[in-house]
């Protein structure tokens, strides 16, 4: 196993490489199809970018560099969400780096508050806040609802005195989704994030709904089960309907199912490679599956993986 430090210096430079080899962003900038913030108006593109474990590099100027050039794919691309969190090591410094790079990206910024008691989440926020270099968050979240009876009306404060624009909670994996169902049917929450993918389905049943029912937007992580779908989908063909949808591969795919549902505002998959991030922009081009085709789609993702 290489040495954490030595692999990040690959996944940097391999990442630096691969941009040598696209094409200008400028000839790929079709439109990206984007989705109203329900009760905002302001409409985001359907896919983002998520800084779990692929920002997370430290002070290694190569991986902060390679970092910063899938920044700067993503918001030449059309992105503009980027979601990152206090629990996931450096990479809030990270974001914060490439954004003193770029200047002015149109970036739309999300981040949590996840620290217990709930007495230290404002200087958490001011720290997060410092680290991205941004003057307010477009979106905070109380992540994986750490002491969030404490932590949502601090942040409601923050919005109702400007500064902060939009609310919400978040779950992974699939816990505590019957507190995330009380906590959308009786806080004034904008935004909910939870995981959702072809296989992890569950949220299709009530979360979702009711996130349409309350106006709540729809963050979705782990698109991919952190890259382990995609690894299992990659022995096997693509189906025809792939080709109908203009996917140039299982990752595409992966995203079109994900991002057509209509109650998701954003889906952020995270990733280290540039071409990555372009192809995953490219799920939100073209066209999307209709309800019976999500269905087909699940159903056979479901026989290929059993």
């Amino acid at each position: 196993m290489p040495h954490p430090s030595l692999q990040s210096r690959r996944q940097a430079l391999c990442a630096l490489a691969a941009i040598a080899t696209l094409p200008p962003l400028a000839r790929a900038a079709a439109p990206l199809l984007t989705r109203p913030v329900p009760g905002g108006g302001e409409a985001l593109p359907l896919v983002g970018l998520g800084s779990w474990i692929t920002f997370n590099v430290g002070a290694d100027p190569q991986a902060l560099a390679a970092c910063t050039e899938v920044m700067r794919a993503f918001f030449a691309g059309g992105g503009r969400m980027i979601d990152s969190s206090p629990m996931y090591g450096s990479a809030q410094a990270t974001i914060g780096h490439g954004l003193k790079q770029l200047r002015d990206a149109p970036v739309f910024s999300a981040d949590k508050v996840w620290v217990s008691p709930g007495a230290r989440g404002p200087a958490q926020v001011e720290a997060s806040r410092r680290l991205w270099g941004l003057p307010r968050f477009d979106l905070l979240q109380v992540h994986n609802l750490l002491a969030w009876e404490e932590h949502l009306p601090m942040l409601l404060q923050m919005k109702a005195a400007g500064a902060l624009r939009h609310v919400g909670i978040t779950t992974s994996e699939g816990r505590r989704h019957a507190d995330i169902e009380r906590i959308m049917r009786t806080q004034p929450i904008d935004f909910v994030q939870l995981s959702y993918n072809l296989l992890d389905r569950e949220v299709e049943q009530r979360l979702l709904p009711l996130a349409q029912e309350r106006r709540i937007g729809v963050i979705v992580n782990r698109p991919f089960r952190q890259g382990a779908l995609l690894d299992a989908l990659q022995r096997h063909r693509l189906p025809g309907w792939a080709a109908e949808l203009g996917c140039d591969g299982w990752a595409q795919a992966a995203l079109k199912f994900v991002v057509s549902h209509p109650a998701v505002s954003c889906a952020i998959p995270a990733t280290t490679r540039v071409d990555h991030v372009l192809q995953n922009l490219g799920a939100a081009r073209g066209p999307l599956p209709d309800a019976a085709l999500r269905q087909r789609m699940a159903a056979d993702v479901k026989a290929l993986l059993r």
